[in-house]
């Protein structure tokens, strides 16, 4: 069963799928597509067409572990989801996804205002590591 991360942002939004084990990160992309609604019918036809099982949504924490608005705002956008799609959606803990994703990529020579993309995928990619790694220990 594939699984798919959702890196949530107002204009672009991250989204990275395993493979078909579920184990592994696969592919990931970006979703140009700052309206809710359709933001949403272009996840789930992205996870109906990929075979998806499972939704993984980032919850952004502060620093210090607690909610804040776009915490909430996370949380809103995964229930929602969920019922489009009516498949299960987890939260999970993104903090330093975006700063982590955007250092991978400047330290392989990739920055600059053109690789915003690539940063709202990888920082997908990285909430999908952190999930899978986290269901295999268990």
């Amino acid at each position: 069963m594939r699984i798919m991360a959702i890196d949530l942002g107002d204009a672009r939004t991250g989204v990275a799928v395993s493979d078909l084990t579920g184990s592994l990160a696969g592919e990931s992309f970006v979703l140009a597509q700052p309206d809710m609604k359709k933001l949403i019918a272009a996840l789930r036809a992205e996870a109906e067409a990929r075979g998806v099982g499972e939704i993984v949504v980032g919850k952004p924490l502060n620093m210090n572990g607690s909610e804040g608005e776009r915490a909430e705002k996370s949380r809103e956008f995964a229930a929602r989801l969920a019922q489009a799609t009516g498949l299960p959606v987890a939260l999970w803990d993104e903090r330093r996804t975006t700063v982590d994703a955007a250092r991978i990529l400047h330290t392989a020579g990739k920055h600059g205002k053109k690789n915003r993309d690539r940063v709202d995928a990888v920082a997908a990619a990285l909430i999908l590591e952190g999930y899978l790694g986290a269901k295999r220990g268990r």
